[in-house]
């Protein structure tokens, strides 16, 4: 780590010094205050979002629905309340100096989350419903519902989404949208791509619900702003913000199996000046899992995980037009599987151990328009990340290895507002990016060593018409990786179409690309019996190109306290020189080699369906069912112990979610939801079995039900007790391996067994 310390944070420094200079303001005296409330009850809302439009300025709420800015610059401003599960208001003030002036809203409740504000379509803030590509949203809500405790787990409640559980010795997971394997997803954290091929081994269950703000989801190719890596789709972590002064803290435990504890502690702290210049929210995480075994022979079927994860996120308005935010956040996580975990590695017939240290940053300036014209971002982003690791069996010493990995990100962004381009009024974003990851793999004792640097410089354009009937989304990125000879342009078009307010059509063409390099599945070893299986790169793949479509209906509709969403997605995606692995046998030293290469192409295609149905304030049904298939052109061949086959693995032609909520009792709620995972085929390698073989799995219905009552200590102190259980049915595979020679990445349906679980959340 010490060799990254040099390079990791000197662009934070150089950054703070082009923006942090003296930035005289004259006090206007002038101030805005007031309440907000729920218009059905009249009850105030708690932590609100007030900002005025075009500028850097906005505070929130505090728990009794008031809020308060003081010393606000001299004109007419555009106010704007918002918060989600509410629909937004805006307000037209005229604030002179030296006066304070009383603005009250009134909110109606926006169950089916039409007018949440998202950022995932063109890096600004912007209404979901007129947004020219599908985003789903999943909030804190839904990880509490689902007692979640990470953001691996919440992803299972989206339609086209399954998070899948790949090794039983070390717990690495992936998650699939529309059926493609994650690589074939970009992972963002506050819209930017710092998660590398190494981070993504781990990285979604190493992020913990409590420092997320909600996540935004597109399936699909979506915007240019985004890589070309992003053609399954994009997942995009936000972070929260300090917004109030305001401390939680929670835990819950649970019991996997009735038997091997989950320990989960967070807090949250937030301080914010009382001119709201200034803002920091610290962050912190502990996580305590114990190894389980489902069928006592003595090896894991759940890793057991030590973590810690600590941070900041802060911000600083540099003027009432510009801001400027620094975040921050170490994360230190020792995980192990196998059998006879209390011994050293090579002491044990089959042991993965895994050793992190992570270090995330990241700076933003951000310079508004007075006349909200336009926005100027210029940012940068850093993770670094230091790996131990022990991937062997029986007893073998040679199975050690370290890894080192830097992400880099630097950028900016200009976004200008027409009130008419040709035929409607238009955003134009304009961009340029430059994203360096350097990769060094090394397992001595296998003769192994992967020292890759990837490059790739950036630009984009992008225009998005929109009033409330069309919005039209046109967008071109190039980009120039070092490991290709010409530079790759990929065009995006998305259209939305809205004849009436509660109906809207909507359809997209997508390209993208992945290059020839290392993936998160390679800087993973699968152990199959007892030896270990390795992933080397044809020295002649080519980059696989993606060509994407979708069409989509969206209608909503309210009667009286009803509220109803449902939504039709139908999709297809074409993978020209498709990457596919095959075993080759055994190299020089004995190790098992698995070759990627070029195979003959693939077709992805099928049906998402989304409903959500609000009857009443103190209920609410979601769904989400897929539809889908995923074949090669040609036979592919992963073995030379089985026929060549069409159907990619892992991939259900069937899944589905639900979610329910039924508040009761003014203080009390009771949680139903759920995944199901249809029948796939599976890879199945020799050990416990005398040859290789596919398997078609079982279905699995995941059902979890909680109950949670809320209380107060007194007026500031509230707080949350809640219990549960997931996996009520025990859905479960139950044909593991056993023994040493059994085959790890033989693992399939839902993460864990029946488990028990209760928790706490204080806030102040």
């Amino acid at each position: 780590m010490k060799k990254y310390k040099r390079s990791f944070f000197p662009f934070i420094g150089l950054m703070l010094m082009m923006v942090l200079s003296p930035f005289a303001q004259k006090p206007t005296d002038t101030n805005l205050f007031g309440h907000v409330i729920l218009k059905s009850t009249g009850e105030h809302l708690p932590y609100i979002n007030i900002s005025l439009k075009g500028t850097a300025i906005g505070t929130a709420t505090d728990a009794s629905g008031h809020y308060f800015l003081k010393n606000l610059p001299v004109g007419t401003f555009t106010v704007v309340a918002s918060g989600m599960g509410y629909t937004s208001e805006e307000k037209v003030v005229s604030l002179e100096a030296g006066k304070s002036l009383e603005l009250d809203f009134i909110l109606l409740e926006d169950a089916i989350q039409l007018s949440n504000v998202v950022v995932s379509a063109n890096r600004s803030e912007g209404n979901r419903k007129e947004a020219a590509v599908v985003v789903n949203v999943i909030s804190p809500k839904t990880f509490e519902s689902t007692n979640s405790v990470c953001v691996a787990q919440g992803l299972n409640f989206q339609p086209g989404l399954r998070v899948e559980t790949n090794c039983q010795n070390c717990g690495y997971q992936q998650v699939r949208i529309n059926g493609l394997d994650g690589p074939y997803s970009q992972i963002l954290i506050d819209s930017r791509p710092i998660f590398s091929s190494l981070a993504g081994v781990y990285g979604l269950e190493q992020i913990p619900a409590s420092m997320v703000e909600r996540i935004e989801v597109m399936r699909g190719g979506g915007s240019a702003l985004f890589g070309s890596n992003a053609i399954a789709g994009t997942v995009n972590i936000i972070t929260r913000e300090p917004d109030v002064n305001a401390v939680t803290l929670s835990n819950t435990t649970n019991a996997i199996g009735g038997e091997a504890l989950d320990v989960n502690h967070s807090f949250n702290a937030s301080v914010v000046s009382d001119n709201n210049k200034a803002g920091i929210l610290f962050f912190g995480s502990t996580r305590n899992r114990g190894v389980w075994d489902a069928n006592g022979d003595g090896f894991s079927e759940v890793t057991s995980i030590r973590s810690k994860n600590l941070g900041f996120r802060s911000y600083y308005r540099t003027t009432n037009y510009s801001k400027l935010t620094l975040e921050y956040h170490h994360l230190s996580e020792f995980r192990r599987g196998g059998s006879q975990v209390d011994r050293q590695p090579h002491e044990a017939d089959i042991a993965e151990q895994v050793e992190h240290l992570i270090h995330t940053g990241g700076i933003r300036w951000d310079l508004f328009d007075k006349d909200n014209r336009f926005k100027v971002s210029m940012f940068s982003s850093a993770q670094a990340i230091d790996r131990n690791s022990y991937y062997g069996a029986q007893q073998d010493l040679n199975a050690y290895g370290y890894t080192t990995d830097l992400s880099w990100l630097t950028g900016g962004q200009l976004v200008y507002s027409f009130s008419k381009l040709l035929w409607m009024p238009a955003d134009l974003t304009l961009g340029a990016e430059y994203n360096l990851n350097n990769l060094e793999d090394q397992i001595p004792g296998y003769f192994r060593h992967i020292q890759q640097e990837v490059r790739i410089a950036s630009v984009y354009a992008q225009n998005e018409w929109k009033n409330a009937q069309w919005s039209i989304l046109t967008g071109l990125r190039m980009d120039k990786h070092n490991l290709l000879n010409n530079p790759v342009f990929s065009p995006r078009v998305n259209i939305r179409y809205s004849p009436v307010e509660s109906l809207s059509f909507r359809a997209s063409l997508s390209t993208g690309f992945r290059a020839p390099q290392a993936f998160d599945e390679d800087l993973h070893i699968n152990i199959a019996g007892g030896e270990a299986m390795l992933i080397v790169i044809d020295p002649n793949l080519q980059e696989e190109r993606s060509l994407s479509y979708s069409a989509s209906v969206d209608m909503n509709r309210q009667w009286g306290s009803v509220q109803m969403n449902f939504l039709a997605e139908a999709f297809y995606t074409e993978l020209n020189q498709v990457f596919v692995l095959e075993e080759i046998g055994y190299n020089a030293d004995g190790i098992i080699n698995f070759l990627r290469r070029n195979g003959s192409g693939a077709v992805v295609q099928g049906l998402n369906l989304e409903g959500i149905l609000v009857p009443h304030t103190d209920f609410s049904f979601q769904f989400g069912l897929t539809l889908q298939q995923s074949l090669y052109r040609e036979p592919e061949r992963w073995s030379e112990q089985v026929e060549p086959q069409k159907e990619m693995f892992r991939t259900p032609n069937q899944y589905a979610y639900f979610t329910s909520n039924w508040k009761f009792l003014k203080a009390s709620e009771l949680s139903f939801s759920g995944t199901y995972t249809g029948s796939m085929y599976v890879k199945h390698y020799a050990g416990n079995i005398p040859e290789d073989r596919v398997v078609e799995t079982p279905s699995f219905v995941d059902v979890t039900i909680k109950y949670a009552h809320d209380f107060k200590i007194n007026g500031e102190i509230r707080g949350q007790w809640n219990a549960g259980v997931q996996n009520i049915l025990n859905s479960y595979q139950k044909d593991f391996d056993t023994g040493p020679t059994r085959d790890s990445g033989y693992i399939y349906g839902p993460a864990l067994p029946r488990t028990f679980f209760v928790g706490f959340k204080i806030e102040l």
